[in-house]
């Protein structure tokens, strides 16, 4: 009796699992993502335009080359994968995860779903695709920039330990 309540269990549990990520609505992005980084406020504008840079020419063409233009010297990095301090950010993205240069893009080909900027802080929120033994599944990802003196400062992502995911548009 007992094994079969279990199975009972199990199997609507599992029901239930399915029947959810089923259930789930796709993230898509903006038609639009190029004016996602503007503002009627020029402070915002100024702040959303260095963080459509650092998409555009640090991680989708791997121009780290170009980091000092767009990241501060002490950029405080709260990423459990990459160490504070621009130079490290740099070390980071061209010596472990191996980038090298490439165009960059007239515009941004990544997907981007939102970008809000608020003060000093810039936030991009992406669309993301999870694969997973069970399927695959849509959900987001985001960046957060403080930007101080038209440069950022400091970045927040979900990363966990060891975790890369690939944002840039296929």
């Amino acid at each position: 009796m007992k094994m079969i309540r279990l199975v009972l269990c199990l199997l609507i549990s599992s029901t239930l699992f399915f029947a959810t990520a089923r259930a789930q609505e796709a993230v898509t992005p903006s038609a639009n993502a190029e004016a996602l980084f503007t503002s009627s406020d020029p402070k915002l504008h100024a702040n959303k335009q260095v963080v459509y840079q650092i998409i555009r020419e640090l991680i989708e063409a791997g121009h780290w080359d170009r980091a000092d233009r767009y990241l501060t010297e002490r950029y405080i990095q709260h990423n459990p994968n990459a160490q504070s301090g621009r130079d490290a950010v740099v070390r980071y993205f061209t010596e472990v995860l191996k980038v090298r240069p490439g165009t960059i893009p007239a515009k941004i080909k990544t997907p981007i779903v939102a970008v809000m900027a608020e003060g000093d802080l810039v936030t991009v929120i992406y669309p993301r695709t999870v694969e997973t033994p069970q399927g695959s599944y849509s959900t987001t990802w985001y960046d957060t920039w403080r930007l101080v003196n038209g440069k950022a400062d400091e970045h927040w992502d979900p990363a966990l330990r060891g975790e890369v995911p690939d944002l840039r548009a296929r």
